[in-house]
């Protein structure tokens, strides 16, 4: 694994890969879907903790950190079983860029 300072999308996309492709394609898309909208709403909680105006503990900053790790890792492991190269996806902000914002 490089060094944290050299992490790559393609680099977490492919241990995340090497570590739980089997599973994840058995589970399949529709599962997998779920457990990231799972994660999506630890993370709304975890948001919430941390709102401006609140002074969250250690452990709410933590948990923060650790819920944005876990949504990547999900959406990494759908972009894994659906055959889609993360850092290549990006390239649409990298490379060509967006025009506009959403507001």
């Amino acid at each position: 694994m490089p060094d944290s300072t050299e992490l790559s999308f393609r680099s977490f996309q492919s241990l995340i890969r090497d570590r739980y492709f089997e599973t994840d394609n058995a589970r399949g898309s529709a599962g997998t879907f779920m457990w990231l909208i799972e994660e999506i709403g630890e993370l709304a909680t975890a948001l919430h903790n941390n709102a401006p105006g609140r002074t969250p503990t250690d452990d709410e900053r933590a948990n923060l950190q650790e819920e944005f790790a876990d949504v990547l890792a999900w959406l990494a492991t759908l972009a894994n079983i659906s055959g889609v190269d993360l850092e290549q996806a990006l390239e649409k902000y990298t490379v060509r860029g967006v025009e506009g914002v959403k507001e």
